[in-house]
């Protein structure tokens, strides 16, 4: 059974998402054993609380460099003996000794199909206006591996979704979560607990087929 722990800054809605495929079985061989958030009073802390998880709140604030806070972090998942880290909506910079010491193991969910609407100050809101005022009639989600490279890491699942002519920033958010976010994210951690994804010349390999059954 491999220890998870999912960084949060938010609403939760991924870590329930996350939190519901492992209470339905989706994820026989990891369970969620530490939830990380960036802010106090973030709602996804009231469903850790509610599903039983521990947390913790680490604020970058509180330290004096990057360094010090990226210490920080690396003490508690060693300690809590994390094998899988995953960003649901987590908005704080993790430095390289972070990404270096968890190389290709932790996980990010991205609101659209990379490279489109990605990088550097691409987020929640502001990618759905993004793909709006480009006029596309297909977004999506993506989960991919992080690396140094903002939203640059290997990609392991990617789902479309259709834009509506009447969309708006927020119905076209709440779509993607919805059709593409919730499903995709758990799907990774199963495919990564089960040992079946790796990391060849930058491109994830998936052994077996996508239904992540044994």
């Amino acid at each position: 059974m491999l220890n998870i722990a999912v960084l949060v800054s938010g609403g939760g809605t991924n870590l329930q998402a996350l939190i519901d495929a492992g209470n339905a079985g989706e994820i026989p061989e990891g369970r969620i054993a530490l939830v990380v958030s960036s802010r106090e009073g973030a709602y996804a802390l009231r469903r850790a609380e509610r599903a039983g998880i521990p947390s913790r709140v680490l604020r970058r604030r509180d330290f004096s460099s990057q360094d010090g806070y990226d210490s920080a972090l690396l003490a508690l998942l060693e300690r809590e003996r994390i094998g899988l880290v995953i960003l649901a909506g987590f908005l704080t910079i993790i430095g390289p000794r972070v990404i270096g010491a968890y190389r290709n193991r932790i996980l990010n969910i991205h609101p659209s199909l990379i490279p489109s609407f990605c990088g550097e100050g691409m987020y929640g809101l502001r990618v759905h206006e993004a793909a709006l005022k480009r006029g596309v009639k297909v977004t999506g989600a993506t989960v991919h591996f992080v690396d140094e490279i903002c939203d640059g890491g290997p990609i392991i699942l990617q789902k479309a979704v259709p834009v509506l002519p009447d969309d708006t920033p927020e119905t076209l958010q709440r779509r993607v979560m919805r059709e593409a976010e919730w499903k995709l994210l758990p799907k990774a951690a199963a495919l990564f607990c089960a040992g079946r994804l790796k990391v060849e010349g930058g491109i994830v390999r998936i052994k077996g087929d996508l239904s992540c059954k044994n």
